[in-house]
This record gives structure tokens, sequence and C-alpha cells, in this order.
């Protein structure tokens, strides 16, 4: 029998304002809006007693809880991000870590099987910056 490998996604997306310090960002360097599409994949190797990687609807509940914390925010105004430029990749990687944390807890249901989270913030049709995570 092959190995199998199995990951289930759940999306969601958030709002937020914010500024990118640096020339390379030329005119992001100004204050401005992002609209993001955000998707959290459990992956595991295994599937629970019940078939499933996790619990799809716990799953989309952790992840709304998570960019509750984000969403309609000036991340500049924000303790968490002081200093730090909050990239798309940044950002990915503050959900996947949180969302790590909530799954370390239990919040998702026993995650013992899980073995990461790729989180992947989409800014448009044309772009998009993942974070993976390994638990």
């Amino acid at each position: 029998m092959k190995h199998a490998k199995f990951s289930a996604t759940v999306r969601d997306h958030m709002m937020i304002a914010h500024s990118l310090g640096g020339e390379v960002f030329g005119p992001a360097q100004r204050l401005h809006g992002a609209t993001y599409v955000v998707d959290a994949t459990f992956h595991s190797g295994t599937l629970t007693a019940d078939g499933i990687v996790v619990d799809i609807g716990r799953a989309a509940e952790e992840l709304k809880d998570v960019l509750a914390g984000l969403n309609y925010r000036n991340l500049d105004e924000e303790p968490d991000f002081a200093g730090r430029n909050t990239t798309t990749e940044a950002l990915a990687f503050a959900v996947a870590e949180q969302l790590a944390r909530r799954v370390a807890a239990d919040q998702l249901g026993p995650g013992d099987h899980l073995s990461r989270i790729t989180v992947t913030l989409h800014e448009s049709h044309i772009a998009s910056a993942s974070c993976e995570v390994v638990l």
C-alpha cells in the first residue's frame, strides 16, 4: 500500500490597512488597504477514527476567530506588529502561528496526527504568499 497524505482547507477573508517601510515597496510605503482571501490547510499522514483530517466546521471557526483580531485594523497601530513590516508573508506566518497554538491546545479537536499547517493569503487573482508551520 502506498503512503497517503491528506489535507483539508478552510477559507475566509480579512480587510486590513497598513504601510510598508522600505524603498522596495514603492507606493505601498504609504498607508493603504488590502483585502486578503485566506486559506488554512491542515496536513496529515493519517485520518482520525472519524475519517477526517480536521473538523472543518471547527477549523473554519478558529480561522475566523484568528482573523477577527486583524480584520478592519490598521496594522501599523497594532502592538504585535510594532517595528515590523506587515507583508503578506509576515501576515501568513502570524495566522499560521496562531492556528498552530490552537491545534496544540486541542481547540480544533485532537490534533496529534496533524503534521503541518499551510496558510496562504491571496492578495489578488495574480498574487499570493504562503507560510507553512510544522507541528
